[in-house]
């Protein structure tokens, strides 16, 4: 069985050099599935996860977290880097708490939010912002356990897609420890561009969340990752209620003829 520390490890050196896929399963069939088409490393999804428990983004709590991050890395062989939402807290050293109890769970990797989830101010003061992500390298730091801390900027994706802003929280948060450096909702070849630029030699997550671009071309513009975000729970969802709704407003059920066999997810879900 490969051991937390060795993950850790694995997660680490493909962050080195190259582009990966990190895809985003939303419990642990979907994780077990993923982990058997050959990627390196796999990612939680805030979205997908609380949808399962039929609520909205953001929507379940921090113990709930913790205990789907457990469930997701007994799982799986491969690293898992876990979406931490804001830090279920605001207060900088209670982010740095709670992270510590994110990073006990076997987890690889560990992404910090600046949003505030307030229409009126989406996005924490960048001094805030700076002070929480020391507060979550801090508390890896102090714990020894060796994972990757992401610093994230959401303002592409709370209605402030300012880039000259986004930069700045970036780079901000690189230096205050960050190891890795995301802004999900940058889509043009300029913007990411500039945002790999500009934090380089660390490496950046670019979220692909429709069909924009290709692993290939984010690997031209020198993106290390790649993660989906909520969009492979999106597009299971959208299936199922494609196929729900014709039942329910024709009768008929030419939808499901779409479906995977049930042999083939059963049988896969049977191997060790």
């Amino acid at each position: 069985m490969t051991t937390i520390d060795s993950k850790r490890r694995v997660f680490r050196e493909i962050h080195a050099a190259g582009c990966f896929v990190m895809p985003n399963p939303w419990d642990a069939g979907s994780a077990r599935l993923l982990a058997q088409l050959g990627f390196p490393a796999l990612a939680t999804t805030s979205a997908g996860f609380a949808w399962t428990l039929g609520r909205p983004d953001n929507g379940a709590s921090l113990d709930e977290v913790l205990r789907h991050l457990e469930t997701i890395v007994r799982a799986v062989e491969l690293p898992i880097n876990a979406d931490f939402e804001g830090g279920f807290a605001i207060v900088p050293a209670e982010v740095g708490a709670n992270l510590a109890r994110a990073v006990a769970t076997g987890i690889a990797g560990i992404s910090i939010e600046d949003s505030t989830g307030q229409a009126e101010r989406p996005l924490f003061d960048i001094e805030l912002s700076v002070e929480r992500i020391r507060a979550a390298r801090e508390a890896i730091d102090r714990a020894g356990a060796g994972v990757l801390l992401t610093g994230r900027s959401e303002g592409f994706l709370v209605g402030r897609p300012d880039l000259d802003e986004t930069i700045r929280r970036l780079t901000a948060y690189a230096a205050a420890g960050a190891d890795c450096l995301y802004a999900p909702g940058i889509r043009s070849r300029s913007e990411i561009g500039a945002v790999v630029a500009a934090v380089a030699p660390k490496p950046v997550n670019v979220l692909v969340g429709s069909d924009f671009t290709t692993l290939a071309e984010l690997a031209e513009l020198g993106v290390r990752r790649i993660s989906v975000g909520g969009a492979l729970a999106r597009t299971a969802w959208s299936a199922m209620l494609s196929a729900a709704t014709e039942i329910a407003e024709q009768g008929t059920f030419r939808g499901l003829a779409a479906a995977r066999p049930f042999a083939e997810i059963d049988g896969a879900l049977r191997r060790p």
